[in-house]
């Protein structure tokens, strides 16, 4: 009897831990999904409301067998008690625990960035598990007295804790809250003094709902030839990631600084503007993103107001004065400004003239109010893309660079990857990709673009577009009849998601035959495959993030 109850000792140990295992492993996906939605409680509770990979098939059905075989061996040891009943439990909960667990890693976007932040938040939830685990075994030691049989109890209780990870994450994350706004507030108020301690740089702060990132680096490519400059990279926009560039790599050599200002809440372009202390400051556009928490287009030109509202009185504010939005914050506007556009050129002080788009890119003539005119030739796509330059331009004029100069390093601008790029593989197919992130706005530029390719088939590739609130789906209704206006192929990636697309394709007369629903990207490039020739054209467009799915 007692090698007996060694060996059940030794495999209940055992088991035990496999439990842990499986419970650290799924903690791991929430943390994931929580530091994309930027370590946000109120966000991550949106997405578990919403996703279907908080508590998938495989858990639910785990959950609810381990919950009938728990109860069933707790009933019948009471009356039997032997090694068969437990070891016949403990296979039972191996076999269904692993077909709960995700063992292989799933391709993502995203990957899950251990930063000193991230550890903290992983300590946390550990913290968090461990306690539950101490409470329920202390309550299991103090009132069950044959421990060997009654075991199962145990693993049922970590099959709980592993069922609700996702509720416990937002515990760890409640935890460490207030040392992580300590934290974020030294390394601001640290970069903020850096910043105002530099007193011959120049900050350039850009906002808007789109375009930010492209303006960024158009900005900075057209005065890096003539003053030193650093600017934030890929889409660095909030106050952690810009105190980040400020506190590492700004240092006393630097003459320019161009920060992107990205902000999902009212307020959060404020913040930014008291960190970086901008000069000049750029309202690319406004749009309809992320009204899921700005919920109306008012909230969004307030906040992207604060941008200008926090410039020194001898700064200057450069406005898309062609969007409907911006215009009217420009028009409320009496510091020194500049307006740029493509329209009504007796306001504007500069905008473009004589444009040629095509597949290519685009040349067009930059004017300015005094009548100074200069040919220029990009390499970027779209139309769009000369409002973005004529931004960069109005900067390289507030500093005084000549249009020659500016003109020369138009010349030299590289697409942003995943904004409407061109990638030409060996097969002669030209694949165009424009995966971030897309809005209404971006991805009817998208299909200007791809339209203005002469040979070929059209295939676009795409989920559709999110953050739009409550006009999300119309705004996916009216991207399918833009669609059917320009492709000869459509690929849907999620039929649930992609479902008002589709409904706008069907109402605009689209073939059915020629649209094709996939769960994935890997089926989206098998479905490729099928129909694509050399010399046709594979929009892109968007890639939802690592928190979306069907």
């Amino acid at each position: 009897m007692p090698f007996y109850w060694e060996v059940n000792e030794m495999v209940s140990i055992l088991v035990f831990l496999v439990g842990v295992i499986v419970i650290l492993k799924r903690g791991k996906f929430f943390l994931h999904m929580l530091q994309i939605e930027g370590y946000k409680n109120k966000q991550f509770i949106k997405w578990m409301n919403s996703s279907s990979r908080v508590y998938p098939r495989k858990v639910r059905v785990s959950v609810s067998v381990l919950t009938f075989f728990t109860a069933v061996y707790i009933f019948l040891s009471i009356f039997l008690k032997n090694n068969y009943l437990l070891y016949g439990y403990l296979v039972i909960w191996i076999i269904f625990m692993d077909y709960s667990v995700q063992w292989k890693e799933e391709e993502v976007k995203k990957e899950l960035v251990f930063t000193k932040r991230a550890m903290r938040l992983y300590v946390s939830l550990i913290f968090v598990d461990l306690i539950e685990i101490g409470i329920i075994l202390a309550v299991f030691f103090m009132t069950v007295n044959n421990r060997q049989y009654y075991f199962p109890i145990i693993l049922f209780a970590e099959t709980l804790i592993y069922y609700f990870q996702p509720l416990n994450i937002i515990l760890g994350n409640m935890i460490v809250e207030p040392i992580e706004i300590k934290i974020n507030r030294h390394f601001y108020l640290k970069a903020q003094a850096k910043i105002k301690s530099l007193k011959n740089l120049t900050s350039i702060g850009i906002t808007g709902s789109f375009g930010k990132t492209s303006t960024k680096f158009i900005v900075a490519t057209i005065l890096e030839k003539k003053f030193k400059t650093l600017n934030t990279p890929e889409s660095y926009n909030t106050a952690m990631g810009i105190s980040k560039v400020i506190n590492n790599d700004l240092n006393e050599d630097y003459e320019i600084f161009v920060a992107e200002m990205g902000a999902r809440n009212i307020g959060d372009i404020k913040e930014l503007t008291e960190l970086v202390h901008p000069k000049i400051g750029i309202i690319t556009s406004i749009g309809e993103t992320h009204l899921e928490t700005f919920l109306n287009l008012e909230n969004i030109m307030k906040t992207k107001y604060e941008l200008i509202e926090g410039l020194p009185a001898d700064g200057v504010a450069i406005f898309n004065y062609d969007n409907e939005y911006v215009r009217k914050l420009a028009d409320k506007t009496f510091k020194e400004k500049l307006l740029y556009g493509l329209g009504d050129s007796e306001k504007l002080d500069l905008y473009a003239t004589d444009i040629e788009i095509s597949e290519l890119g685009s040349s067009f003539n930059i004017n300015d109010k005094d009548g100074n005119k200069i040919r220029c030739t990009t390499k970027l796509l779209g139309k769009h893309n000369i409002y973005n330059i004529l931004a960069g331009v109005a900067v390289g004029r507030v500093l005084g660079l000549s249009f020659e100069e500016i003109r020369d390093r138009i010349e030299e601008i590289q697409p942003v990857p995943h904004r409407l790029n061109i990638i030409t593989p060996s097969t002669g197919i030209i694949i165009i990709d424009d995966a971030f992130n897309s809005n209404p706005i971006g991805a009817k530029a998208a299909l200007d673009v791809i339209s203005q390719f002469k040979e070929g088939k059209k295939i676009i590739v795409t989920p559709g577009m999110v953050e739009l609130g409550e006009r999300e789906e119309a705004a996916n209704k009216e991207f399918g009849t833009q669609i059917g206006k320009v492709c000869d192929y459509v690929i849907l990636v999620g039929e649930k998601r992609t479902e008002p697309i589709y409904r706008g394709l069907m109402e605009f007369g689209y073939t059915k035959e020629n649209i094709f629903v996939v769960n994935d990207l890997n089926e989206a490039t098998d479905q490729i495959q099928k129909i694509v020739k050399p010399k046709d054209i594979v929009l892109f467009e968007n890639d939802l993030p690592d928190n979306y799915n069907e």
